[in-house]
């Protein structure tokens, strides 16, 4: 199945993809599919089930939800017109999304945390229905957001599992592994960036394409920047202080001395990114790299090309994106993307594989080192057990130690 790069990289709203994307994405869907299907709703009401209700405050799914049914949707998502209509929709017990006419929505009683009913297509379920003014349910739909805003009905996953390892044939390059892709670039001689991009061309057209994905970075880049600027405490009652202002102050204090530490450009990098993770955590707008919760890696590393790499071009970042978006495509087809399905370390690891792959194309890298580089970022954060390859202490170990050594300074260096 092939994933566009708009797929793997999308705006949206903190602090999950998951759990807060996703959520918001079903309900504007459910609005599309009452004005499709002409339905003359009165109410409209939800529950939501497994991983979306234990774990919904924190992430604010209820609000996301609710927000969703009001008419607003994560690419474009305003975080002050949101809070203006959280307070209206509490007074009034109403929505009036564009378009549509006002229903009753009662967000204390419509919404529904249903710890106990399980929904058997995915852990992060959630279940929309609208009634008339009798009562009756005219219409009721299951929809389960799968990761990384992903979004799909009941009926779209049973399809999704038939269709599973099938190859696409709708582009030119329809790579669905690494040996695909790799084979693909080796008879046509082009880049991975260079196939991706003429995937691109025939599922989303030559229009504004560059621009399209440059919009990407820019978002990324000014999530980086509001992030650098901003202090005081995250929401969510931890009382967790924002950190990446206070390491941004003391790096560019520190630019004018002669003594500079030699591993003072992974502190710069650190920052960077989680100056996006502080922002997606607060609930702003950031882009999916591949999940909110993996938000800061891709955009960090582009930064770091940008601002400390001699000779670094803005045209590079298009090339960065294209072969970031074909890693991370990849490992969704084959696998997930997902914390709530791997946890942290395929997140987050599949985060990694995707800057690095994006890295090494911009720094020259053939597409056989893009790939090594992408698998080599990802093999070392996945491993719960000791599983040396042939019982060897040699492989992955080796590489390993070098990389958690690099993360030991960092830490180090944060702490």
């Amino acid at each position: 199945m092939f994933l566009s790069i708009f797929e793997i990289f999308k705006v949206g709203v903190g602090p999950s993809s998951s759990h807060t994307m996703g959520p918001m994405t079903a309900a504007s869907m459910f609005l599309n599919k009452l004005k499709t299907e002409k339905i003359n709703a009165h109410a409209l009401g939800g529950s939501l089930h497994g991983s979306l209700a234990f774990t919904g405050i924190g992430h604010r799914t209820d609000r996301a939800v609710i927000l969703g049914l009001d008419g607003f949707t994560p690419d474009d998502f305003d975080p002050d017109a949101a809070k203006m209509a959280e307070e209206l929709i509490s007074s009034r017990k109403t929505v009036k999304p564009a378009g549509h006419t006002e229903y009753i929505f009662d967000p204390t009683e419509d919404l529904v945390f249903d710890y106990d009913t399980i929904l058997t297509g995915h852990p992060n379920g959630l279940k929309l229905w609208a009634k008339n003014e009798h009562g009756a349910v005219l219409v009721e739909q299951i929809y389960y957001s799968i990761g990384g805003g992903f979004v799909a009905t009941a009926e779209e996953m049973d399809k999704v599992e038939a269709e599973q390892g099938a190859i696409p044939t709708e582009v030119p390059f329809p790579f669905k592994n690494a040996d695909y892709m790799m084979d693909m670039a080796k008879h046509s001689g082009k880049s991975i960036a260079q196939m991706k991009w003429e995937n691109e061309l025939i599922r989303s057209g030559h229009e504004n394409l560059r621009e399209r994905i440059m919009h990407i970075w820019y978002v990324m880049n000014n999530c980086i920047d509001k992030g650098l600027e901003t202090s005081g405490i995250l929401p969510g009652g931890l009382n967790v202080k924002r950190r990446a202002m206070g390491i941004y102050e003391q790096l560019q204090a520190e630019q004018g001395r002669n003594v500079i530490a030699p591993h003072i450009i992974n502190d710069w990098i650190s920052a960077y990114a989680m100056a996006v993770n502080e922002e997606n955590a607060a609930g702003s707008k950031v882009v999916t790299a591949p999940t909110n919760g993996a938000a800061g890696v891709v955009p960090a590393t582009i930064r770091y090309y940008m601002d400390h790499v001699p000779h670094a071009k803005q045209e590079d970042i298009v090339d960065f994106l294209l072969t970031a978006a074909a890693i991370g495509g990849i490992i969704k087809n084959n696998a997930s993307i997902s914390g709530a399905e791997v946890g942290c370390q395929g997140e987050v690891g599949s985060a990694s594989a995707m800057a690095a792959a994006g890295l090494c194309a911009v720094l020259g890298g053939t597409p056989s080192q893009v790939e090594n580089a992408a698998e080599i970022a990802l093999e070392h954060h996945l491993g719960m057990t000791c599983d040396p390859i042939k019982g060897l202490v040699q492989a992955p170990c080796m590489e390993r130690n070098g990389l958690v050594a690099i993360k030991a300074v960092s830490a180090a260096s944060l702490s």
